[in-house]
Protein backbone atom coordinates (compact mmCIF):
# COMPACT_ATOMS: atom_id res chain seq x y z
CA UNK A 1 0.00 0.00 0.00
CA UNK A 2 1.05 3.60 -0.66
CA UNK A 3 2.71 4.93 2.56
CA UNK A 4 0.76 8.21 2.29
CA UNK A 5 -2.50 6.26 2.07
CA UNK A 6 -1.48 4.22 5.09
CA UNK A 7 -0.86 7.41 7.05
CA UNK A 8 -4.31 8.74 6.14
CA UNK A 9 -5.93 5.45 7.20
CA UNK A 10 -4.20 5.73 10.59
CA UNK A 11 -5.23 9.38 10.91
CA UNK A 12 -8.88 8.50 10.29
CA UNK A 13 -8.62 5.64 12.78
CA UNK A 14 -7.30 8.01 15.46
CA UNK A 15 -10.01 10.57 14.71
CA UNK A 16 -12.66 7.89 15.28
CA UNK A 17 -11.72 8.03 18.97
CA UNK A 18 -12.98 11.62 19.16
CA UNK A 19 -15.68 11.81 16.47
CA UNK A 20 -18.88 9.95 15.75
CA UNK A 21 -19.02 7.47 12.90
CA UNK A 22 -21.59 9.71 11.23
CA UNK A 23 -19.12 12.62 11.20
CA UNK A 24 -16.36 10.42 9.77
CA UNK A 25 -18.63 9.02 7.05
CA UNK A 26 -20.15 12.40 6.16
CA UNK A 27 -16.97 14.41 5.73
CA UNK A 28 -14.16 11.91 5.14
CA UNK A 29 -15.66 8.94 3.26
CA UNK A 30 -14.35 10.15 -0.11
CA UNK A 31 -11.31 12.08 1.11
CA UNK A 32 -7.99 10.69 -0.12
CA UNK A 33 -4.35 11.30 0.74
CA UNK A 34 -2.26 13.12 -1.89
CA UNK A 35 1.20 13.68 -0.46
CA UNK A 36 3.27 13.76 2.71
CA UNK A 37 6.58 15.51 3.26
CA UNK A 38 8.59 16.65 6.27
CA UNK A 39 6.33 19.59 7.10
CA UNK A 40 3.00 19.16 5.30
CA UNK A 41 0.29 16.62 4.60
CA UNK A 42 -2.01 17.13 1.61
CA UNK A 43 -5.42 15.52 1.20
CA UNK A 44 -8.09 15.80 -1.49
CA UNK A 45 -11.86 16.20 -1.05
CA UNK A 46 -13.97 16.06 -4.24
CA UNK A 47 -16.38 18.92 -3.46
CA UNK A 48 -15.62 22.49 -2.47
CA UNK A 49 -18.29 22.36 0.22
CA UNK A 50 -16.70 19.40 1.97
CA UNK A 51 -13.25 20.91 1.52
CA UNK A 52 -14.42 24.12 3.23
CA UNK A 53 -16.01 22.22 6.13
CA UNK A 54 -12.90 20.10 6.67
CA UNK A 55 -10.69 23.20 6.54
CA UNK A 56 -12.94 25.14 8.93
CA UNK A 57 -13.69 22.44 11.49
CA UNK A 58 -11.41 19.46 11.34
CA UNK A 59 -7.85 20.60 10.64
CA UNK A 60 -6.93 20.59 14.38
CA UNK A 61 -8.14 16.98 14.70
CA UNK A 62 -6.10 15.89 11.66
CA UNK A 63 -3.02 17.74 12.93
CA UNK A 64 -3.43 16.17 16.37
CA UNK A 65 -3.58 12.68 14.85
CA UNK A 66 -0.47 13.37 12.75
CA UNK A 67 1.33 14.58 15.86
CA UNK A 68 0.42 11.35 17.65
CA UNK A 69 1.84 9.36 14.74
CA UNK A 70 5.05 11.32 14.15
CA UNK A 71 5.55 13.47 17.29
CA UNK A 72 5.86 16.47 14.96
CA UNK A 73 3.65 19.30 13.73
CA UNK A 74 2.36 19.29 10.15
CA UNK A 75 0.61 21.82 7.98
CA UNK A 76 -2.52 20.19 6.54
CA UNK A 77 -3.53 21.25 3.03
CA UNK A 78 -6.98 20.33 1.69
CA UNK A 79 -7.42 20.37 -2.08
CA UNK A 80 -10.62 20.05 -4.09
CA UNK A 81 -11.78 19.83 -7.70
CA UNK A 82 -9.46 21.54 -10.17
CA UNK A 83 -6.71 22.14 -7.61
CA UNK A 84 -4.60 18.99 -7.88
CA UNK A 85 -2.73 19.97 -11.04
CA UNK A 86 -2.39 23.58 -9.92
CA UNK A 87 -0.93 22.47 -6.60
CA UNK A 88 1.97 20.80 -8.39
CA UNK A 89 2.97 24.13 -9.91
CA UNK A 90 2.03 26.45 -7.05
CA UNK A 91 4.57 27.33 -4.35
CA UNK A 92 3.82 26.01 -0.91
CA UNK A 93 1.25 28.02 1.03
CA UNK A 94 2.25 30.22 3.93
CA UNK A 95 2.40 28.46 7.27
CA UNK A 96 1.30 31.60 9.14
CA UNK A 97 -1.64 30.61 11.38
CA UNK A 98 -2.82 27.88 8.96
CA UNK A 99 -6.54 27.26 8.88
CA UNK A 100 -7.41 30.84 9.87
CA UNK A 101 -7.07 32.51 6.47
CA UNK A 102 -10.79 33.31 6.24
CA UNK A 103 -10.72 35.38 9.44
CA UNK A 104 -10.03 38.77 7.91
CA UNK A 105 -11.50 42.23 8.38
CA UNK A 106 -13.16 41.97 4.97
CA UNK A 107 -15.14 38.95 6.14
CA UNK A 108 -16.15 40.43 9.49
CA UNK A 109 -19.76 41.64 9.32
CA UNK A 110 -19.98 44.98 11.13
CA UNK A 111 -23.13 46.05 12.97
CA UNK A 112 -24.14 48.24 15.89
CA UNK A 113 -23.23 45.45 18.35
CA UNK A 114 -19.57 45.18 17.28
CA UNK A 115 -18.79 48.42 15.44
CA UNK A 116 -16.62 49.88 18.21
CA UNK A 117 -14.56 46.72 18.75
CA UNK A 118 -14.07 46.33 14.99
CA UNK A 119 -12.87 49.94 14.61
CA UNK A 120 -10.46 49.54 17.52
CA UNK A 121 -9.06 46.29 16.09
CA UNK A 122 -8.52 47.93 12.68
CA UNK A 123 -6.75 50.87 14.29
CA UNK A 124 -4.42 48.50 16.13
CA UNK A 125 -3.71 46.51 12.96
CA UNK A 126 -2.99 49.71 11.01
CA UNK A 127 -0.67 51.22 13.64
CA UNK A 128 0.45 48.51 16.08
CA UNK A 129 1.89 49.78 19.35
CA UNK A 130 0.96 53.40 18.64
CA UNK A 131 -2.42 53.65 20.35
CA UNK A 132 -4.94 51.55 22.24
CA UNK A 133 -2.28 49.48 23.95
CA UNK A 134 -3.37 47.14 25.31
CA UNK A 135 -6.64 46.58 23.45
CA UNK A 136 -9.00 44.48 25.53
CA UNK A 137 -12.03 43.03 23.68
CA UNK A 138 -14.68 41.26 25.75
CA UNK A 139 -18.06 39.66 25.20
CA UNK A 140 -19.90 36.35 25.27
CA UNK A 141 -18.69 33.30 23.40
CA UNK A 142 -19.25 33.15 19.65
CA UNK A 143 -19.59 36.88 18.93
CA UNK A 144 -16.42 37.37 16.87
CA UNK A 145 -13.63 38.15 19.35
CA UNK A 146 -11.31 35.48 17.96
CA UNK A 147 -12.15 36.57 14.41
CA UNK A 148 -10.88 40.06 15.23
CA UNK A 149 -7.67 38.67 16.76
CA UNK A 150 -6.92 36.66 13.63
CA UNK A 151 -7.82 39.66 11.44
CA UNK A 152 -5.27 41.77 13.31
CA UNK A 153 -2.69 39.01 12.94
CA UNK A 154 -3.20 38.56 9.19
CA UNK A 155 -3.25 42.30 8.49
CA UNK A 156 0.01 42.90 10.37
CA UNK A 157 1.65 39.84 8.82
CA UNK A 158 0.72 40.99 5.31
CA UNK A 159 1.88 44.57 5.78
CA UNK A 160 4.84 43.92 8.07
CA UNK A 161 6.14 40.42 7.28
CA UNK A 162 9.21 41.01 9.46
CA UNK A 163 7.05 41.40 12.58
CA UNK A 164 6.88 38.49 14.99
CA UNK A 165 3.16 37.88 15.60
CA UNK A 166 2.29 35.58 18.49
CA UNK A 167 -1.23 34.21 19.03
CA UNK A 168 -1.97 32.10 22.11
CA UNK A 169 -4.99 31.05 24.15
CA UNK A 170 -4.98 31.70 27.88
CA UNK A 171 -5.17 28.04 28.90
CA UNK A 172 -2.48 27.08 26.37
CA UNK A 173 -0.18 29.76 27.81
CA UNK A 174 -0.64 28.16 31.23
CA UNK A 175 0.01 24.64 29.93
CA UNK A 176 3.14 25.73 28.04
CA UNK A 177 4.45 27.43 31.16
CA UNK A 178 3.89 24.26 33.22
CA UNK A 179 5.80 22.17 30.67
CA UNK A 180 8.58 24.77 30.47
CA UNK A 181 9.04 24.72 34.24
CA UNK A 182 9.06 20.91 34.34
CA UNK A 183 11.59 20.68 31.51
CA UNK A 184 13.78 23.59 32.61
CA UNK A 185 12.96 25.68 29.51
CA UNK A 186 11.84 28.85 31.31
CA UNK A 187 14.18 31.11 29.33
CA UNK A 188 13.03 29.67 26.01
CA UNK A 189 9.42 30.23 27.05
CA UNK A 190 10.09 33.85 28.00
CA UNK A 191 11.95 34.62 24.78
CA UNK A 192 9.07 33.24 22.73
CA UNK A 193 6.52 35.63 24.20
CA UNK A 194 8.58 38.61 25.32
CA UNK A 195 10.18 38.79 21.88
CA UNK A 196 6.84 39.35 20.12
CA UNK A 197 6.05 42.47 18.12
CA UNK A 198 2.33 41.66 18.32
CA UNK A 199 1.09 39.64 21.29
CA UNK A 200 -2.47 38.31 20.95
CA UNK A 201 -4.04 36.31 23.79
CA UNK A 202 -7.47 34.75 23.39
CA UNK A 203 -9.58 33.93 26.49
CA UNK A 204 -7.23 35.64 28.93
CA UNK A 205 -9.72 34.93 31.74
CA UNK A 206 -8.24 31.44 32.03
CA UNK A 207 -4.99 32.71 33.54
CA UNK A 208 -6.87 34.10 36.55
CA UNK A 209 -6.26 32.29 39.83
CA UNK A 210 -3.06 30.65 38.59
CA UNK A 211 -0.19 32.23 40.51
CA UNK A 212 2.76 31.21 38.32
CA UNK A 213 0.90 32.10 35.12
CA UNK A 214 -0.11 35.50 36.44
CA UNK A 215 3.46 36.19 37.55
CA UNK A 216 4.75 35.31 34.09
CA UNK A 217 2.05 37.39 32.41
CA UNK A 218 2.89 40.37 34.61
CA UNK A 219 6.52 40.39 33.49
CA UNK A 220 5.66 39.56 29.86
CA UNK A 221 3.19 42.45 29.77
CA UNK A 222 5.66 44.88 31.29
CA UNK A 223 8.42 43.91 28.85
CA UNK A 224 6.18 44.23 25.78
CA UNK A 225 4.54 47.45 26.95
CA UNK A 226 7.83 49.18 27.71
CA UNK A 227 9.09 48.23 24.23
CA UNK A 228 5.87 49.66 22.72
CA UNK A 229 4.86 46.28 21.32
CA UNK A 230 1.17 45.80 20.63
CA UNK A 231 -0.84 43.72 23.11
CA UNK A 232 -4.40 42.53 22.50
CA UNK A 233 -6.52 40.42 24.83
CA UNK A 234 -9.98 38.86 24.50
CA UNK A 235 -12.15 37.65 27.33
CA UNK A 236 -15.73 36.76 28.14
CA UNK A 237 -15.81 39.53 30.79
CA UNK A 238 -14.08 42.86 31.57
CA UNK A 239 -11.01 42.82 33.86
CA UNK A 240 -12.91 44.19 36.87
CA UNK A 241 -15.18 41.11 36.83
CA UNK A 242 -12.26 38.66 36.94
CA UNK A 243 -12.39 38.07 40.66
CA UNK A 244 -9.37 35.76 40.75
CA UNK A 245 -7.18 38.05 38.65
CA UNK A 246 -4.43 39.90 40.51
CA UNK A 247 -5.10 43.63 40.93
CA UNK A 248 -1.80 44.55 39.28
CA UNK A 249 -2.92 42.71 36.12
CA UNK A 250 -6.43 44.16 36.22
CA UNK A 251 -4.89 47.62 36.29
CA UNK A 252 -2.61 46.90 33.35
CA UNK A 253 -5.36 45.34 31.27
CA UNK A 254 -7.32 48.58 31.71
CA UNK A 255 -4.42 50.89 30.73
CA UNK A 256 -5.42 50.97 27.06
CA UNK A 257 -8.87 50.57 25.54
CA UNK A 258 -11.75 48.31 26.61
CA UNK A 259 -14.14 47.36 23.79
CA UNK A 260 -17.15 45.12 24.27
CA UNK A 261 -19.07 43.06 21.70
CA UNK A 262 -22.78 42.48 22.21
CA UNK A 263 -25.09 39.93 20.67
CA UNK A 264 -25.89 40.88 17.05
CA UNK A 265 -29.15 42.73 16.45
CA UNK A 266 -31.68 41.57 13.85
CA UNK A 267 -30.20 43.58 10.96
CA UNK A 268 -26.68 42.33 11.71
CA UNK A 269 -27.91 38.74 11.93
CA UNK A 270 -29.51 39.13 8.50
CA UNK A 271 -26.25 40.47 7.07
CA UNK A 272 -24.20 37.66 8.63
CA UNK A 273 -26.47 34.99 7.14
CA UNK A 274 -26.40 36.56 3.68
CA UNK A 275 -22.63 36.97 3.82
CA UNK A 276 -22.05 33.35 4.86
CA UNK A 277 -24.45 31.99 2.23
CA UNK A 278 -22.78 34.00 -0.56
CA UNK A 279 -19.32 32.77 0.46
CA UNK A 280 -20.60 29.19 0.28
CA UNK A 281 -22.13 29.72 -3.15
CA UNK A 282 -25.68 29.31 -1.87
CA UNK A 283 -28.61 31.62 -2.57
CA UNK A 284 -31.06 31.78 0.32
CA UNK A 285 -34.49 33.34 -0.27
CA UNK A 286 -35.19 36.41 1.87
CA UNK A 287 -37.99 34.68 3.79
CA UNK A 288 -35.56 31.93 4.86
CA UNK A 289 -32.92 34.46 5.91
CA UNK A 290 -35.58 36.20 7.99
CA UNK A 291 -36.69 32.87 9.47
CA UNK A 292 -33.15 32.07 10.62
CA UNK A 293 -32.47 35.60 11.89
CA UNK A 294 -35.66 35.57 13.95
CA UNK A 295 -34.92 32.22 15.57
CA UNK A 296 -31.14 32.14 15.98
CA UNK A 297 -30.24 35.04 18.25
CA UNK A 298 -27.48 33.85 20.55
CA UNK A 299 -24.27 34.41 18.59
CA UNK A 300 -22.48 34.60 15.25
CA UNK A 301 -21.13 31.06 15.52
CA UNK A 302 -24.66 29.66 15.72
CA UNK A 303 -25.76 31.69 12.71
CA UNK A 304 -22.88 30.48 10.57
CA UNK A 305 -23.34 26.93 11.84
CA UNK A 306 -26.98 27.08 10.79
CA UNK A 307 -26.06 28.06 7.24
CA UNK A 308 -23.46 25.26 7.15
CA UNK A 309 -26.06 22.75 8.26
CA UNK A 310 -28.59 23.91 5.68
CA UNK A 311 -25.93 23.60 2.98
CA UNK A 312 -24.98 20.11 4.16
CA UNK A 313 -28.63 19.07 4.29
CA UNK A 314 -29.22 20.27 0.75
CA UNK A 315 -25.97 18.75 -0.53
CA UNK A 316 -26.48 15.35 1.07
CA UNK A 317 -30.29 14.98 0.93
CA UNK A 318 -30.90 16.95 -2.26
CA UNK A 319 -34.03 18.73 -1.05
CA UNK A 320 -35.00 22.15 -2.38
CA UNK A 321 -34.73 25.06 0.04
CA UNK A 322 -38.14 25.81 1.48
CA UNK A 323 -39.33 26.63 4.99
CA UNK A 324 -39.93 23.01 5.98
CA UNK A 325 -36.50 21.93 4.73
CA UNK A 326 -34.79 24.64 6.76
CA UNK A 327 -36.76 23.79 9.90
CA UNK A 328 -35.93 20.09 9.52
CA UNK A 329 -32.26 20.88 8.97
CA UNK A 330 -31.87 23.09 12.03
CA UNK A 331 -34.71 22.00 14.30
CA UNK A 332 -32.32 21.25 17.16
CA UNK A 333 -30.84 24.77 16.96
CA UNK A 334 -34.29 26.41 16.79
CA UNK A 335 -35.19 24.93 20.16
CA UNK A 336 -34.69 27.14 23.18
CA UNK A 337 -32.55 24.49 24.84
CA UNK A 338 -30.34 22.05 22.99
CA UNK A 339 -30.99 18.35 23.38
CA UNK A 340 -27.24 17.75 23.39
CA UNK A 341 -26.02 17.15 26.92
CA UNK A 342 -22.38 16.72 27.93
CA UNK A 343 -21.27 13.32 29.11
CA UNK A 344 -19.78 12.68 32.53
CA UNK A 345 -16.46 11.91 30.80
CA UNK A 346 -16.42 15.33 29.10
CA UNK A 347 -17.19 17.12 32.37
CA UNK A 348 -14.52 15.18 34.26
CA UNK A 349 -12.03 15.84 31.45
CA UNK A 350 -12.61 19.62 31.59
CA UNK A 351 -12.37 19.72 35.39
CA UNK A 352 -9.10 17.79 35.18
CA UNK A 353 -7.71 20.16 32.55
CA UNK A 354 -8.57 23.15 34.72
CA UNK A 355 -6.89 21.69 37.82
CA UNK A 356 -4.10 19.94 35.89
CA UNK A 357 -4.77 16.51 37.34
CA UNK A 358 -5.37 13.11 35.75
CA UNK A 359 -8.94 11.73 35.38
CA UNK A 360 -7.92 8.54 37.20
CA UNK A 361 -6.79 10.66 40.16
CA UNK A 362 -10.05 12.61 40.18
CA UNK A 363 -12.13 9.43 40.08
CA UNK A 364 -9.98 7.71 42.71
CA UNK A 365 -9.55 7.94 46.47
CA UNK A 366 -7.11 10.85 46.74
CA UNK A 367 -8.06 13.14 49.62
CA UNK A 368 -5.82 16.18 49.17
CA UNK A 369 -7.61 19.52 49.36
CA UNK A 370 -7.31 20.37 45.66
CA UNK A 371 -8.29 16.91 44.44
CA UNK A 372 -11.29 16.74 46.77
CA UNK A 373 -12.53 20.16 45.64
CA UNK A 374 -12.09 19.29 41.96
CA UNK A 375 -13.94 15.99 42.48
CA UNK A 376 -16.82 17.74 44.22
CA UNK A 377 -17.06 20.32 41.44
CA UNK A 378 -17.18 17.51 38.86
CA UNK A 379 -19.99 15.83 40.78
CA UNK A 380 -21.87 19.12 41.03
CA UNK A 381 -21.56 19.84 37.29
CA UNK A 382 -22.62 16.31 36.33
CA UNK A 383 -25.70 16.77 38.49
CA UNK A 384 -26.46 20.30 37.23
CA UNK A 385 -25.72 19.85 33.54
CA UNK A 386 -26.84 16.26 32.97
CA UNK A 387 -29.25 15.55 35.82
CA UNK A 388 -27.56 12.23 36.64
CA UNK A 389 -28.84 10.39 39.71
CA UNK A 390 -26.79 10.43 42.91
CA UNK A 391 -26.21 6.68 42.60
CA UNK A 392 -24.89 6.95 39.05
CA UNK A 393 -22.68 9.92 39.97
CA UNK A 394 -21.18 7.77 42.72
CA UNK A 395 -20.38 5.05 40.18
CA UNK A 396 -18.34 7.55 38.16
CA UNK A 397 -16.12 8.15 41.20
CA UNK A 398 -14.97 4.74 42.36
CA UNK A 399 -18.46 3.74 43.56
CA UNK A 400 -18.81 6.40 46.23
CA UNK A 401 -21.98 6.08 48.25
CA UNK A 402 -25.13 8.21 48.11
CA UNK A 403 -24.34 10.25 51.21
CA UNK A 404 -20.82 11.17 50.01
CA UNK A 405 -22.20 12.48 46.72
CA UNK A 406 -24.96 14.38 48.48
CA UNK A 407 -22.49 16.04 50.84
CA UNK A 408 -20.31 17.04 47.89
CA UNK A 409 -23.24 18.61 46.07
CA UNK A 410 -24.32 20.49 49.19
CA UNK A 411 -20.83 21.87 49.74
CA UNK A 412 -20.47 23.18 46.16
CA UNK A 413 -24.00 24.63 46.18
CA UNK A 414 -23.04 26.54 49.31
CA UNK A 415 -19.75 27.73 47.79
CA UNK A 416 -21.52 29.00 44.67
CA UNK A 417 -23.68 31.22 46.88
CA UNK A 418 -21.01 32.38 49.33
CA UNK A 419 -17.65 32.29 47.54
CA UNK A 420 -17.54 34.48 44.38
CA UNK A 421 -14.12 33.13 43.35
CA UNK A 422 -15.27 29.50 43.45
CA UNK A 423 -18.42 30.49 41.55
CA UNK A 424 -16.19 32.05 38.90
CA UNK A 425 -14.14 28.84 38.60
CA UNK A 426 -17.30 26.82 38.05
CA UNK A 427 -18.44 29.33 35.44
CA UNK A 428 -15.11 28.99 33.59
CA UNK A 429 -15.27 25.20 33.57
CA UNK A 430 -18.90 25.27 32.44
CA UNK A 431 -17.94 27.58 29.55
CA UNK A 432 -15.23 25.14 28.45
CA UNK A 433 -17.68 22.24 28.56
CA UNK A 434 -20.29 24.10 26.50
CA UNK A 435 -17.67 25.20 23.97
CA UNK A 436 -17.02 21.56 23.10
CA UNK A 437 -20.58 21.27 21.79
CA UNK A 438 -20.71 24.43 19.69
Amino acid sequence: MNPTVEVWDKVVSLMRNEMTETTINTWFDDTVAVSLDETSFTIYSPTRFKRDIIAARYLPAIQKALHELFSADFEVIVLTEGELDAAKETPKQSDFLPGTEEYTFDRFVVGSSNKFAHAAARAVADNPGQSYNPLFIYGESGLGKTHLLYAIAHTVHERRPDYKVVYIKGDTFTNELIHAIREGRNQEFREKYRGADIFLMDDVQFIAGRDSTQEEMFHTFNTLYELKKQIVFTSDRPPKEMLRLEDRLKTRFEWGLLADIQRPDYETRMAIIKNKAIRMGMELPDFLIQLIAENITANVRQLEGTVNKIMAYQDLIGDSLDKNTVIRAVKDIFKEKSDILPTADVIIDEVCKFYNIEPATLRGQGRSKDISLARQIAMYLIRQMVGTSLKDIGKEFDNRDHSTVLNSLSRIESLVKTDPEKAEIIKDITTNINNRYE
